[in-house]
């Protein structure tokens, strides 16, 4: 692991404070990231679940800090790919919780996947695999 878990949300913090509105970061390892998200009213779409942009969202910066935690602190690094499938309903007004990992990463792009989990449901909820675009070096 290149980055420690401050570095990395000290960076988030100053580079991507837009970021924090999907989820705070509660872990990082070697290639992998764990970020919570607490629902509230603004997270939910009619019909009372949590809306589709408030989970990918939380992918997204997910496997962002997974990444950023193996490769460093390069901003430039960006979504290139998103794909996420809702499996079931969250519970509404529950914490969401994203177990995201690297799967490859290469000079120019790295891939990964996202678990996304609903407190008081043991399956996951969502599943998403996304790929980074990894600037060259200058």
């Amino acid at each position: 692991m290149i980055v420690t878990f401050e570095e990395l949300q000290a960076f988030l913090a100053d580079q991507f404070p837009q970021g924090a509105r999907y989820g705070s970061l509660e872990k990082l390892g070697d290639g992998w990231a764990e970020m919570k998200l607490d629902v509230d009213d603004e997270h939910l779409r009619p019909g009372g679940t949590v809306a589709g942009p408030a989970m990918m969202g939380l992918a997204d910066v997910a496997l962002y800090a997974a990444l950023l935690g193996k490769i460093g602190l390069v901003p430039l690094a960006v979504t290139s790919n998103l794909n996420i499938n809702f499996l079931r309903k969250p519970v509404a007004h529950s914490p969401i919780r994203a177990q995201a990992r690297m799967l490859r990463i290469g000079k120019a792009s790295g891939v990964g996947e996202v678990y996304i989990y609903s407190d008081g449901l043991e399956d996951p909820v969502a599943h998403a695999t996304i790929t980074y675009a990894i600037p060259a070096k200058r």
